[in-house]
């Protein structure tokens, strides 16, 4: 296939694969497309082990890094703060009603860490979304000679688009309204990624039929990623259809034979249909996509306290999440109830477990039928 995408890239397939597994990434790039992982829970040195594995496995084939950037923070204006400020400004009935929750859902307390134990444990609430923390793990996506970074939440700063620029990297951008999506152009970010509502994660309130379209119009002619429901081929063939010269995709990933999904998580999603995710900010303090859960439930309730922004919410629920998954594996624990992960509605049709390779391979070839019926729908003689 031929888009501007696979042009600006160097890929057989316009299919960008927003994982944080890295055999994900490398499955999909190893494959004709890009794998980009999602490097905002990594430390420097985890980053650094990952992309060099990744490095190793596609043999020169390009991959990119995902890495939060909002300009929007709780201590932005500061320019971020350490963990232990945020800690510090945590409200004690958050934490009371949290620890209320688990106990009644009967959630285990932690074991006591090892007086050795000093590798520092991501998740929710290692999110590194300030430039202090960020900055290190730039360095290491440029010194693994990255083909894409990518921002998932804001326009990238300017002393970032122009150092990619100099060293011959594009920049994407995620855009869930039109005024992002223009921002992001204003910015000079080489590739913009309209995604909407139906993704995972965190997302906007625009359907992606409607969002496309519309941001492909306002920014041409920055090439336009479709992103939010798409997971085969019929669906890639819609979003190239109206406008988008590619495709993002990341919850179809979560339930290949590669993933990291932890087990119970994805049995819930194979599980799953459609209309059984939601948006909450239970668990990053912004709007994102997930399962629904005795967790969410939880956090809809009118006894919950609302939701701390971004981080505050990440520092807040990280020690429980990890009780919550340490023990959900147990069927028909508490534990099992509450546990959840982002995912997107495309979740109803991640019905059966493949390799990532086989994924890819079968959007292309419904992809490749998808045009041959539109092509017959167009009579040569009338």
């Amino acid at each position: 296939m031929r888009t501007k995408v696979t042009e600006m890239l160097g890929i057989d397939f316009p299919i960008l694969a927003f994982t944080h597994c890295r055999d994900v990434a490398a499955a999909v790039t190893n494959s004709g497309g890009l794998g980009v992982l999602g490097a905002v829970a990594h430390t420097p040195a985890q980053l650094d082990v990952d992309l060099k594995w990744i490095r190793e496995q596609v043999r020169g084939r390009p991959f990119g890094v995902d890495l939060l950037i909002p300009r929007k923070y709780v201590g932005s204006e500061e320019g971020g703060f350490d963990r232990g400020s945020l800690r510090s400004m945590i409200p004690d009935e958050h934490r009371q009603w949290l620890d209320q929750l688990l106990d009644r859902y009967g959630v285990p307390a932690l074991p006591p860490r090892s007086a050795d134990q000093t590798r520092e444990e991501g998740g929710m609430g290692a999110l590194r979304v300030d430039p202090k923390s960020m900055l290190p793990l730039i360095e290491v996506a440029f010194e693994n000679k990255v083909s894409l970074i990518a921002s998932a939440l804001g326009t990238p700063p300017t002393w970032l688009i122009d150092r990619c620029r100099a060293a011959g990297i594009p920049v994407a951008a995620l855009a869930g309204r039109i005024d992002h999506a223009l921002a992001h152009k204003a910015a000079g970010v080489d590739l913009i990624i309209a995604q909407g509502t139906e993704a995972g994660g965190h997302t906007g309130e625009i359907a992606t039929m409607v969002l496309v379209p519309q941001v492909v119009d306002a920014v041409a002619p920055t090439p336009v990623l479709a992103a939010g429901g798409i997971a085969n081929g019929r669906q890639v063939a819609a979003a190239l259809a109206l406008g988008a010269e590619g495709v993002w995709c990341g919850s179809v990933w979560l339930t290949t034979n590669e993933a990291e999904t932890p087990p119970v998580v994805k049995e819930k999603f194979l599980a799953a249909g459609s209309s059984d995710t939601l948006r909450s900010r239970s668990l990053t303090g912004k709007p994102a996509r997930m399962l629904r859960s005795a967790w969410t439930d939880a956090w809809q309730q009118q006894d919950a306290p609302q939701a701390l922004p971004m981080p505050l919410q990440g520092v807040l629920v990280i020690d429980s999440q990890r009780r919550i998954h340490r023990v959900a594996h147990q069927h028909g624990s508490g534990a099992e109830q509450l546990a959840t992960y982002f995912v997107g509605q495309v979740v109803g049709q991640m019905n059966t477990p493949m390799p990532a390779r086989r994924v890819v391979a079968e959007m292309i070839e419904e992809f490749v039928d998808v045009m041959e019926r539109m092509n017959s729908l167009i009579a040569e003689d009338r």
